[in-house]
């Protein structure tokens, strides 16, 4: 049995396709994998670093700007669209996939439209609220739709079966409780903040966070803080830090470029601080963690903010959108939360009450019928 994984570009899409490939090899050992993405992505690193072989396809995205550099850019998007669809055509033709999964991602469309075209048997994966154009181009001819969010329904063809999976997370995110979790970390009693931006580092959250620190530890506040300020906060966010003559890590502070162990400082928190991607979001759900979300506002189709909403009608976070987004305003919603553990425990116990906990179960059901 052969399946084809379409995904790429962060990961968003790449992590998903990853877990449900595991999900299928747990329950059919011998079936052999193709993974389809951008040379570019990352991709490109990931999915080999998992053991599993990935073919190339040339996509990318259009720039909306028409700066001298955007132009370009959007010439090579053109001639790259020319040739996907066959390029993706003459992979799929040698591997003869019994199945071919889209997650999303530029590779996602010419891939499972090629094989839609080559009469394979198609399922697409939407991670967010809103779905992407891709994605609903695609979602009349799949044979399933996997949905992380119940709000997207609405937003595909009623005659495709569509089905609420969740998004599969890491499995070790269950395995740490609290205080051992704090233990670990060197922590003293109090409320615990985690924040970060992702790999890449979000600039508003670095811009901020330096006041953030300095002002609830001036204040005497028993905060544990832990910040991940990301690639691009690598020169800027260390400085700033030493401008206000704050340590990078002290008994109750952990600074550093990017998280490695998440699922100890998921379970260590009792609020994140957070943009709010889906794979984010589902983490905070199966851990049951409050949340004050700020959607990055050039998210494709704006998805971000949908995400963010869900949790934040359900009473599980507090969203704020960027340009209303200040240091006084992220104070303001820290100290309300401080000196009301009771609101905090009630938001994160409303995220547990969102997690779907048979994920792995509910993606299983959907694939099987269409594997041989």
């Amino acid at each position: 049995m052969r399946v084809v994984f379409a995904c790429g570009g962060t990961g968003g899409h790449i992590n998903p396709a990853l877990a449900m490939a595991g999900i299928i090899s747990a329950r059919c050992p011998q079936t052999e994998f193709l993974f389809v993405g951008t040379p570019g992505g990352m991709e490109a690193t990931l999915v080999p670093q998992a053991g599993y072989p990935i073919s190339f396809v040339k996509v990318a995205g259009f720039q909306r700007s028409f700066r001298p550099e955007n132009i370009v850019h959007n010439m090579k998007a053109v001639s790259y669209l020319m040739t996907a669809g066959s390029h993706a055509k003459k992979i799929l033709k040698e591997f003869r996939p019994d199945l071919a999964i889209g997650t999303g991602g530029y590779a996602s469309g010419p891939v499972i439209r090629a094989a839609q075209q080559l009469s394979i048997p198609t399922v697409i994966h939407e991670q967010n609220a809103y779905p992407g154009v891709t994605n609903k181009l695609l979602a009349p001819k799949a044979k399933a739709i996997m949905l992380t969010f119940e709000a997207a329904r609405e937003r595909f063809p009623r005659q495709v079966p569509m089905v609420l999976t969740g998004l599969p997370v890491r499995s070790t995110l269950l395995r740490r409780k609290k205080e051992q979790a704090r233990q670990h970390l060197g922590f003293s009693e109090g409320m615990t903040i985690l924040s970060f931006g992702g790999s890449q580092g979000a600039k508003c959250l670095n811009d901020l966070m330096p006041e953030v620190i300095e002002w609830h530890r001036k204040a005497g506040m028993k905060i544990n803080h832990i910040h991940a300020y990301g690639k691009h906060g690598r020169d800027e966010f260390p400085a700033a830090m030493a401008q206000k003559g704050i340590p990078m890590e002290d008994g109750r502070l952990r600074v550093t470029e990017y998280i490695h162990d998440m699922d100890l400082c998921l379970a260590a928190a009792d609020l994140v601080i957070s943009r709010s991607g889906a794979s984010t979001l589902s983490e905070l759900e199966m851990v049951g963690r409050a949340s004050i979300l700020i959607p990055y506002p050039n998210a494709a189709e704006n998805h971000q903010l949908h995400n963010a909403n869900e949790l934040g009608t359900a009473g599980a976070a507090i969203v704020i959108e960027q340009k209303q987004l200040s240091a006084e305003v992220l104070k303001e919603k820290i100290e309300s939360l401080y000196h009301a553990p009771e609101k905090l425990a009630a938001m994160g116990q409303r995220a547990g009450a969102l997690a779907i906990r048979d994920t792995d179960e509910r993606i299983w059901q959907v694939l099987k019928p269409l594997l041989p």
